[in-house]
């Protein structure tokens, strides 16, 4: 090789690719120069460089040596790589080998060189490689004997190979996963929406088991979407239809490409489109959260802004009224405003029940228009902007303002000795449900202590210590940090083991608070 350079340099060739063998050039004719130059690489020409004369009369044309320099056609096709037999990043890999192209042997390949490969080809990283599914023995010679540390940009970066005989083995099919394998939709844009991910020749949903914050980061991620700001809202964005292919995601929080994460292929039954991830990313100009990271989502709607808001009453699940609309904060008329109305409010804020529908500015008098008059809500719809209305009544006054307190808690404690004990109940979709024990933990119960102002945890007690209750039983599996404030901020995920619980398998929780 050092005596390659000199002889590149002194062509103006640049400095040398590879010294190459025979079946590269073809055979030469004529005297073959038997002496060896001595070069240290630095010479500007090979006259420079020390030669030792010495017999070869074993050399033959077959042994002609052969020069790549970097400033050839060659050097800059050598080394390109392609698929073929399946997609743009799926395929037969062939690589363009000493002027042709070949394929390679699925031998001496591992996952260093399969991330080259998959970085060379533009399609992001890894997701399997094995022997190719096709028979038919490629027609030229093969490839192996490759040997990279993973972090290459080129595959010609690499350790060298040798030419084989394709019949030696098997030979490399490899599937990349290809950055625009994943996307968000429902929301009518790009960074926010139902995560569905191509596999297998189609679109399909992935299964919030195990989803959390730093899954969502990946997906924002690569879709160069700034960063995640929801951790879990299955089926937000409406169910998938077709396949639910990933299922039990866990990644780090600092991977490229959600194909770099661990993740299962879902059974058929494990997962419902219930289930379906929602991910929401900060440069999403359609939704966004009210608390910056957290909070209650809006949605861009005709140029607006559509939310509700308790404000003036000391805390966000008390105050009076407000919604927003063209741009601007408004009031409701409390004309007709009763606790149907404000059940809706409070399951839209995410603050329990109702507790009373206070009328005539008791939370004191707004400004600005009064978006709605006349509220007419059966108490089941999901947001007030669902609610019958008749629109704008800026006649009504704000001395009319309507307002709401809420019991501002999504969890409590019932048919305990003392209001900080007792089996836990969570407050959704209008009505109380129960929590079955499985997989209800300290960090759980550190939170509805909490939230209940009940201090923290002593003893948490499974099949329905405290009673069996009545009514529903949550299937979700809390997943709580045990730093959240209310159960309303932890993230949740499905689980097989509560598709089976029962009253029976009611928790209780003991908290240190209150006890008489």
């Amino acid at each position: 090789m050092r005596a390659a350079d000199v002889l590149c340099a002194q062509l103006g060739c640049g400095s040398a690719v590879a010294v190459v063998e025979v079946d590269w050039f073809g055979e030469g004719s004529g005297h073959i120069w038997a002496d060896v130059f001595d070069c240290q690489g630095n010479e500007t020409h090979l006259s420079q460089c020390d030669i030792s004369s010495w017999s070869r009369a074993a050399c033959s044309h077959k042994h002609d040596a052969g020069v790549i320099c970097n400033g050839s056609s060659v050097a800059f096709h050598e080394g390109r790589v392609r698929l073929s037999g399946g997609s743009e990043c799926q395929g037969e890999v062939e690589i363009y080998f000493r002027q042709d192209w070949r394929r390679v042997l699925l031998d001496s390949w591992s996952l260093s060189e399969a991330s080259v490969l998959c970085r060379q080809l533009g399609c992001g990283s890894v997701l399997n490689y094995r022997s190719s599914p096709s028979t038919t023995e490629h027609k030229h010679m093969c490839v192996t004997g490759f040997s990279c540390s993973g972090s290459e940009a080129h595959l010609g970066n690499c350790s060298s190979a040798q030419p084989v005989n394709c019949s030696s083995g098997e030979q490399l099919y490899i599937t990349c996963s290809d950055p625009s394998s994943i996307r968000l939709v429902g929301s009518g844009g790009d960074c926010a929406g139902r995560l569905e991910v191509f596999h297998s020749g189609s679109w399909g949903t992935v299964c919030d088991d195990s989803w959390d914050i730093e899954d969502a980061q990946v997906v924002c991620r690569q879709l160069q979407c700034g960063v995640a700001l929801s951790t879990h809202i299955p089926a937000w964005f409406g169910p998938g239809t077709g396949s639910i292919w990933l299922n039990e995601v866990e990644c780090e929080g600092n991977e490229t490409s959600l194909w770099n994460c661990r993740f299962q292929l879902c059974e058929e039954g494990e997962c419902g489109h219930q289930e379906d991830v929602g991910v929401v990313c900060s440069e999403c100009k359609e939704i966004r959260l009210t608390e910056g990271c957290e909070g209650n989502l809006e949605v861009f709607y005709n140029g607006t802004w559509d939310s509700v808001r308790l404000v003036n009453g000391g805390s966000r699940c008390a105050g009076r009224v407000e919604v927003l609309q063209e741009g601007q904060w408004g009031t409701v008329c409390g004309d007709d405003w009763d606790l149907d109305d404000a059940a809706v409010v409070c399951r839209e804020l995410r603050c329990g029940e109702p507790v009373n529908a206070p009328q005539y500015g008791y939370f004191g008098r707004g400004s600005g228009p009064i978006w709605m008059v006349y509220v007419h809500c059966t108490g089941s719809e999901s947001t007030l902007k669902n609610c019958e209305s008749f629109g704008r009544g800026d006649y009504c006054g704000h001395g009319r303002d309507a307002g709401v307190t809420c019991s501002g808690q999504n969890s409590r404690l019932t048919a305990g000795p003392h209001r900080c004990s007792g089996r836990v109940e969570v407050f959704l979709g209008g009505s109380w449900s129960t929590v079955c024990d499985a997989d209800f933990d300290q960090q759980d119960a550190e939170v509805v202590c909490r939230e209940l102002g009940c201090g923290i945890p002593v003893e948490v007690l499974g099949s329905a210590a405290f009673g069996r209750g009545e009514g529903q039983v949550w299937t979700e599996e809390l997943q709580c940090r045990g730093s959240e404030s209310e159960i309303y901020f932890c993230p949740t995920s499905s689980s097989l083991k509560h598709s089976t619980c029962s009253h029976y398998n009611d928790v209780g929780l003991i908290c240190s608070g209150e006890v008489s």
